[in-house]
């Protein structure tokens, strides 16, 4: 059994404003030295067989159907140790 991580981001050109409300907030609560945020989301996609390269193209074929929307996100698809 393995575990692949798929980690979402949006892309750098689109505004985040979820990453901008929790940069504003964090000096509200006593954080200081942070000059940007950005939110995304974290997958784990675990496996019945090994992480090879065809899981691991069935895992992006998935982040790419379901679980990032590619026009306004990029992702990446790594194994988890």
């Amino acid at each position: 059994m393995a575990r692949v991580i798929v980690d979402v981001m949006l892309k750098p050109e689109i505004l985040d404003a979820q990453g901008q409300a929790i940069a504003r907030a964090l000096p509200r609560l006593g954080f200081s030295g942070v000059s940007a945020v950005r939110q995304g989301k974290r997958f784990e996609v675990e496996l019945d067989g090994p992480a090879d390269e065809a899981a691991l193209s069935d895992v992006r074929k998935m982040a790419e159907t379901l679980l990032a929307n590619t026009v306004i996100e990029d992702f990446t698809v790594t194994v988890a140790e």
